[in-house]
C-alpha cells in the first residue's frame, strides 16, 4: 500500500515537473513577451526575467525591441529633371509596442520593408537629381516621415533613414565630369584675371615712383643683375634700360643742324671761264670717238 503511495506521489511530482516545465519561459532583456489565452490577447505584457504560462492553454510570442537595420534594395527612378537614376538606402527602426506590432500588422519587418521602397520611389520621383547628391539630408529626413506615418499604428518607430548611394548612368557621369571641369577653368581663369589686375596695378604704380626717382631703375637694374648672377649661369644676360635709349634719342633730336657745303670761288675774268668751258667741249666728241668699236 505505502508502495502504490509512494509510486503515486512520485508520479504526480513528476507530472508537476513536466507541467511547470512546459509552462516556464525566459523572456531577455531586450524582448517583450506577448501572451494569448486561448487565442485572446492579455493586456500584461511580460517583462524580462522568468514568467509562467498555462500550458496548452497560453501561448507567448517575444518581439525583439532592439533597433534593426535594413537595408532597402535598390529602386530605380526617373527625377523630376527625367534623370534615370538607381538609389539604396538603409532604415533603422525598432519596436515601441510589441502587443501592437503582434496584432496590428503580421510581419511587421517585411511591412516596413515594403513602406521603405515605396516611399523612395516617391522620393526619387519628386526630387531633382542635384537634390539627391547634394542635398540628402532633406530628403532623408522627408523619406523618414513618409514611413514613420503608417508605421505609428504598427507599434513601430522609425529612428532614421539614409539613403545610401544614387548610381548615374555612364553618359551622365561623363557630362557631370565635363561640367566640373568646365567650372574649375572658369575660375581658375577668374583667378588669373584678378592676378593680373593687381599686378598691373602694382607694377603701374612702381613705374610712377621710378619716373620720379630715375635712381630706382638703376636701383633695380642691379638687383636684377644679382638674382641672374647667383644662378651661377655662364651666360649673363644684362637688361639694356629703355630710359637710356630715350636719352640718346632726346639728345640726337637736340644736336644743331651740320653747315651746308659751300662751292670754291672761281678765280679770272668770265673770258677764261668761257675759253675753259669751250675747251671742255671739244674735247668731249673727241674721247667719244675713242670709245665707240
Amino acid at each position: 500500500m505505502v508502495e502504490e503511495l509512494v509510486a503515486a506521489g512520485a508520479a504526480v511530482a513528476s507530472a508537476g515537473v513536466v507541467y511547470v516545465m512546459a509552462g516556464a519561459r525566459v523572456v531577455k532583456q531586450y524582448e517583450r513577451g506577448v501572451v494569448f489565452r486561448l487565442g485572446r490577447l492579455k493586456s500584461q505584457v511580460r517583462g524580462p526575467g522568468f514568467t509562467m504560462i498555462v500550458p496548452f492553454v497560453d501561448r507567448m510570442r517575444k518581439v525583439n525591441l532592439q533597433i534593426v537595420t535594413m537595408p532597402v534594395p535598390a529602386q530605380d527612378g526617373i527625377t523630376r529633371d527625367n534623370v534615370t537614376v538607381r538609389v539604396d538606402a538603409v532604415i533603422y527602426f525598432k519596436v515601441i509596442d510589441a502587443a501592437e506590432a503582434v496584432v496590428q500588422v503580421e510581419d511587421y519587418r517585411f511591412a516596413v520593408s515594403q513602406m521603405a521602397q515605396t516611399s523612395l520611389r516617391s522620393i526619387i520621383g519628386k526630387s531633382d537629381l542635384d537634390d539627391l547628391l547634394s542635398n540628402r539630408e532633406k530628403l532623408n529626413q522627408g523619406l523618414e516621415l513618409m514611413i514613420d506615418s503608417p508605421a505609428v499604428g504598427w507599434g513601430v518607430q522609425i529612428d532614421r533613414v539614409e539613403i545610401k548611394d544614387v548610381s548615374l548612368p555612364e553618359t551622365m557621369k561623363r557630362s557631370m565630369a565635363r561640367q566640373a571641369e568646365a567650372d574649375r577653368e572658369r575660375r581658375a581663369r577668374v583667378i588669373n584675371a584678378d592676378a593680373e589686375l593687381q599686378a598691373s596695378k602694382k607694377l603701374a604704380e612702381a613705374a610712377h615712383v621710378m619716373s620720379d626717382e630715375p635712381a630706382a631703375l638703376q636701383l633695380r637694374l642691379l638687383q636684377t643683375v644679382v638674382a641672374v648672377a647667383a644662378e651661377k649661369n655662364s651666360t649673363l644676360v644684362l637688361p639694356f634700360p629703355v630710359e637710356l635709349l630715350r636719352f640718346l634719342e632726346r639728345a640726337q633730336q637736340n644736336l644743331p643742324p651740320a653747315p651746308a657745303p659751300t662751292a670754291a670761288p672761281v678765280q679770272g675774268s668770265g673770258t677764261e671761264t668761257s675759253a675753259q668751258q669751250q675747251a671742255a667741249l671739244e674735247e668731249r666728241p673727241e674721247q667719244s670717238e675713242l670709245d665707240t668699236p
